[in-house]
């Protein structure tokens, strides 16, 4: 079905009986999310209609925007969750297929009252779940779980019908690219939901377009769409190097994560993209905060200050640095996972699509390649994120415990989310998984001895507080 195309109405469902709650193993950090038909039914969805319509039942009739990915599932989903809306009383507004951008756009334009998508964002083709808006918030963690405990019965009859809000939208993300340059550009859609909405910007862009994977298709046949991971940009990788293009972008299954390659092929990681972009806005900001997660390199902080901007730290996760942006009133945030969000003449949502132009008008201000800037830049070495299996019960005691002897040590930690210890030479940072029963770590240096010795001192302070990596 094409983008933003019309939903066909799905059979009636007989509400569920009583007051059950949504299935709470939905529950994530910051969305809903499971594996269909086992976690996740047509009824949980049709329940979280009736939920979310209670939840917003003070705001009137409330009028809500409904969107859902590619998914096969996702179309079901979001019939019965529109009919759950209805039902609850408020108007449904189905924007119908395209990218999680798309109904943040349809939300803020349209001066609604929420948005549901439903998505499954980069995980794999079994899965799906709801991203969720009140007003032009998201909800989640102690939120998201009250919402979706509450009754599920139906009030009153509200409204379903459709929204036209993809040819807008389209045109809005191409303004943000007025005046790129003619790039030569390979797109990877990962045959997600943002691919409809690229191959029609493509045709509105000056330049070379080279279209990968933008055919929609819920079993996600040419990778797995999730840009953050180095295997899932091989495809565009190996295209911009034999075609000589300027640049490769990829996006995750809903358009919300963005991946860049420079002209030689090479990963441009969201932290250095998040630099270039601060470097661009930042003389329209003088001395603006400009935030990033912990996980980020000492580069972009470095960065963000060399450009006469304040960097500020945040915790990690897409909803949280959201929110570091909106207290510090900064123009710009973004995270290494490829989230990367624009307040400055934007809706303050992480848009892949709109990062994407963003991207090509300030590369094109910028006066060089992107192969270049990425050169340009200071060497450092890095792992990749660690990942260390350790029980929930225990991974506040572990990281305490390494925390007491850092302290004893008068080390340089900053606790904005777990511990981030600096050195003259690098940095380490270990913090507890916010979804998973383990710890994160990640590592970087300026030289492969100096990341070899920060790791295994990270490595001891481990063992010697009773977790031994394996």
């Amino acid at each position: 079905m094409p983008s933003g195309a019309a939903v066909p109405s799905a059979g009636r469902i007989k509400p569920p009986s009583g007051h059950k709650p949504v299935n709470p193993d939905l529950l994530r950090s910051y969305d809903l999310r499971g594996v269909v038909g086992r976690d996740l039914t047509e009824k949980d969805a049709y329940g979280l209609g009736l939920s979310y319509a209670s939840a917003v039942a003070r705001r009137g009739t409330a009028r809500v925007a409904v969107g859902y990915d590619g998914r096969l599932s996702s179309p079901a989903l979001e019939a019965a969750l529109a009919q759950g809306l209805a039902d609850g009383g408020t108007a449904a507004l189905r924007i119908g297929l395209g990218p999680t951008g798309m109904l943040y756009f349809a939300v803020h334009e349209h001066d609604l009252d929420g948005g549901i998508m439903v998505t499954g964002s980069h995980n794999p083709p079994d899965q799906n779940g709801f991203k969720l808006l009140i007003g032009k918030d998201p909800v989640h963690g102690p939120a998201l779980a009250e919402l979706i405990g509450r009754p599920r019965t139906a009030r009153r009859a509200g409204s379903i019908g459709p929204l036209a809000v993809e040819e807008r939208y389209v045109a809005r993300l191409a303004d943000a690219a007025a005046g790129a340059p003619p790039f030569r550009i390979a797109w990877d859609a990962g045959n997600g939901a943002a691919g409809a909405v690229v191959e029609r910007l493509s045709r509105m862009l000056p330049g070379e377009h080279h279209l990968l994977n933008c055919t929609i298709n819920g079993r996600f046949p040419a990778h797995h769409p999730d840009p953050s991971l180095p295997e899932n940009l091989a495809a565009l990788r190996a295209t911009v190097a034999e075609r000589g293009l300027d640049l490769g972008i990829a996006f995750d299954g809903d358009g919300d994560r963005i991946g860049v390659v420079d002209g030689g092929g090479e990963i441009v990681w969201p932290d250095q993209i998040l630099l270039l972009l601060a470097r661009d806005i930042l003389p329209g900001y003088p001395g603006a905060p400009i935030v990033a997660d912990v996980k980020s390199s000492r580069v972009l902080f470095d960065g963000i200050a060399a450009a006469g901007g304040r960097p500020l730290l945040s915790r990690s996760g897409y909803v949280l640095v959201r929110e570091a942006m909106i207290a510090a009133g900064a123009p710009l945030a973004g995270e290494m996972s490829g989230h990367i969000f624009y307040a400055d003449r934007w809706n303050g949502t992480d848009d892949a699509i709109h990062v994407a132009m963003r991207l090509l008008g300030a590369l094109g201000r910028s006066g060089r390649s992107l192969a270049a800037f990425r050169a340009s830049l200071p060497r450092t070495h890095a792992t990749p994120e660690i990942r260390l299996p350790c029980p929930d019960g225990a991974k506040a005691t572990i990281l305490a415990r390494v925390a007491e002897r850092l302290e004893r040590e008068d080390a340089a930690i900053d606790r904005t989310d777990g511990l981030r210890v600096s050195a003259a030479d690098g940095w380490w940072l270990l913090r507890c998984s916010g979804t998973e029963p383990k710890l994160t770590a990640r590592v970087e240096a300026w030289s492969e001895d100096a990341l070899s010795r920060l790791r295994a001192d990270l490595f001891a302070r481990l063992a010697e507080a009773g977790l031994a990596p394996s």
